[in-house]
């Protein structure tokens, strides 16, 4: 059996831990932070959606960067097997909307606790405040680490769990990028995902902390329409956030690098253009001896209604029994599209996911391994894959944690 040295005790470092100490291996993890699973420990808002009990194909389907790299890695440790996983560690599980599986505790240390628990019980010898500096390779063959301060540690196998570079705060600094550009094998440009947009417009702010449930958001690049999605969302004092706008973040963000983004709010998505303006006409008459301010009150939320005030061209005071046709149309379509211009992401402070890194174009995809340099894995973030929330990134740390085990025998 081999030597096995994980840089990174993350949720893919711990899983790949247990996993090779399983087969039999010598394992050694090395971990920056004082404890492991520092991140894990905060997703799902602390409860820890560690996985997504849909279809497989839907797997596939909720990924945004290279799904069919996964191919193998998924059929080969599945959501299933993720659910199996932690219950034979102890830990209960519970399905909830959405097909989001949570620890039925909702308790994220309950996740971590297991494999951490599971690697002492296995031997695993887990090195803490420990930083590696350096992977040590000689004729394109990795062969061990070195630790800041100088020590040299050899290993049969090297597997690089450093995770991406979002939420710094747990120690993710995007060093494993660097490790892999030392050895010449390429990364793809990081960018923040699953992140709030910055928004162009000063009226955003007066909307401050409200939330719109029930909403469609629709993004687009000149007359391409980039995302366009129905949810909830909410207004900050920089821009939007929100489930419909972190899923938005890691389909447009790449594109905001060439300049700003239109996008669109439809309030109404249940009624069509015509239903919109035929629900106007009822309400102006229900209220035709009242200002058009008063009678748009139960329309909307109160923070949104001086807004759309303000957006449109019909005087607040004017009484709606003398509204034209074509100013009550007008109208409806704002409702119908709401305008914002969106400047760019936040930053990767904000980040629940990176995108893009070690280019999995160099990488084998049934073992991890990469082709560059022999003997050396990577799985979980560090690798340029990212999906959407849900549970579905933390898959991918299982299953690529999974396949760089199976891997580990291979010539």
């Amino acid at each position: 059996m081999a030597e096995i040295l994980i840089i990174g005790g993350g949720a893919a470092g711990m899983a790949a831990a247990v996993f090779a100490a399983e087969a039999g291996h010598t394992v050694q993890v090395f971990e920056r932070n004082e404890k492991l699973g520092k991140k894990l420990f905060i997703t799902g808002k602390g409860r820890c959606n560690f996985t997504n009990a849909c279809e497989i194909e839907d797997l596939f389907a909720n990924v945004i960067s290279n799904s069919k790299f996964l191919y193998s890695a998924f059929y080969g440790f599945t959501n299933e097997d993720a659910i199996g996983f932690f219950e034979r560690l102890g830990v209960r599980t519970k399905v909830e909307r959405g097909n989001r599986a949570f620890p039925a505790s909702d308790h994220s240390s309950d996740i971590i606790r297991s494999m951490e628990q599971r690697m002492r019980d296995l031997g695993v010898k887990i090195h803490l405040n420990t930083r590696v500096s350096e992977l040590l390779s000689k004729e394109q063959k990795v062969y061990g680490i070195l630790l800041e301060g100088g020590t040299k540690i050899l290993g049969d196998r090297v597997i690089l769990a450093t995770g991406g570079c979002s939420y710094p705060v747990t120690g993710s600094d995007g060093d494993g990028y660097q490790m892999a550009k030392d050895l010449d094998i390429p990364v793809k440009t990081l960018r923040p995902a699953l992140v709030p947009l910055v928004v162009k417009e000063d009226y955003i702010p007066m909307l401050q902390g409200l939330s719109l449930r029930n909403v469609t958001l629709r993004i687009q690049d000149k007359k391409k329409v980039l995302y366009e999605e129905f949810g909830e969302m909410l207004f900050t004092h920089f821009g939007i956030s929100g489930p419909l706008v972190l899923s938005a973040s890691s389909h447009v963000g790449s594109k905001l690098d060439k300049g700003p983004l239109k996008a669109f709010v439809d309030l109404k998505p249940a009624l069509s253009l015509e239903q919109m303006d035929h629900r106007l006409v009822r309400e102006f008459e229900a209220g035709k001896n009242k200002q058009f301010k008063n009678v748009i009150q139960g329309l909307f939320p109160s923070k949104l209604v001086p807004v759309m005030l303000a957006l449109t061209d019909i005087p607040a005071e004017k009484k709606v029994n003398v509204i034209t046709k074509e100013e009550r149309q007008s109208f409806a379509a704002l409702i119908k599209a709401f305008p914002m211009t969106i400047l760019k992401t936040r930053g990767f402070g904000e980040a629940i996911i990176t995108q893009g890194g070690i280019d999995t174009r160099s990488i084998n995809p049934s073992s991890m391994e990469t082709k560059e340099v022999k003997n050396l894995h990577v799985i979980g973030e560090v690798l340029d894959l990212d999906a959407l929330t849900g549970g579905f990134n933390l898959q991918i740390a299982w299953s690529t944690a999974y396949a760089a085990v199976q891997g580990l025998d291979e010539d």
